[in-house]
């Protein structure tokens, strides 16, 4: 009987303690480098795989450079072979850790966060603290940011001939629905 009761005691430890993750492979990142009075420089990615640890906070996310998707053919084609470099650097990565997260803390109503992390693109990672909203609606996780990187951050070059037309600064947005793995 006694060894009946320290079993039970045991799995219910292993239980509680289990962490729990939530993810999703349908994200969606968007860019923007889009200069007044030229083409629109932008593209939209929507199988962005991501995922959360909530027993700790730690998130990370995974974005194939191949899979953004421009207007023009010819602009997604030029950004691949001639500023990701997307043969040499196929993804790009995103991983850290949400200060202050509580699964049991997040409500319907979108809180900041702020998520400490590295960005590695085309080879080259940064520090990057990026604000988020945070929240939860029954037994999904909704993850929103917008948030700012230059080229010149991660070794991208934009050649002189249309560097005019680029931002230097480029707007990124994510938005991912996290579902509970199971």
């Amino acid at each position: 009987m006694k060894y009946l009761f320290f079993i039970s005691i045991l799995f219910s430890c292993v239980y509680t303690n289990a962490q729990r993750k939530y993810l999703t492979k349908n994200g969606v990142i968007q860019f923007e480098a889009s200069v007044p009075s030229f083409e629109e420089v932008k593209a939209k990615n929507n199988s962005v795989t991501a995922i959360l640890n909530t027993a700790n906070g730690e998130f990370a996310s995974l974005v194939l450079i191949k899979g953004f998707r421009f207007k023009v053919a010819l602009m997604e084609e030029h950004f691949n072979e001639n500023y990701m470099d997307s043969d040499e650097y196929p993804k790009a990565i995103l991983k850290g850790k949400i200060k202050g997260f509580s699964l049991h803390k997040l409500t319907k109503l979108a809180k900041k966060h702020i998520l400490t992390s590295t960005l590695t693109v085309h080879g080259e990672t940064k520090k990057i603290d990026i604000p988020i909203l945070l929240k939860k609606v029954d037994n999904t996780i909704y993850i929103n940011s917008t948030f700012s990187v230059t080229p010149e951050d991660f070794n991208i070059s934009i050649p002189k001939i249309i560097r005019k037309k680029v931002a230097q600064k480029i707007d990124i947005s994510i938005n991912f629905e996290l579902h509970e793995k199971k």
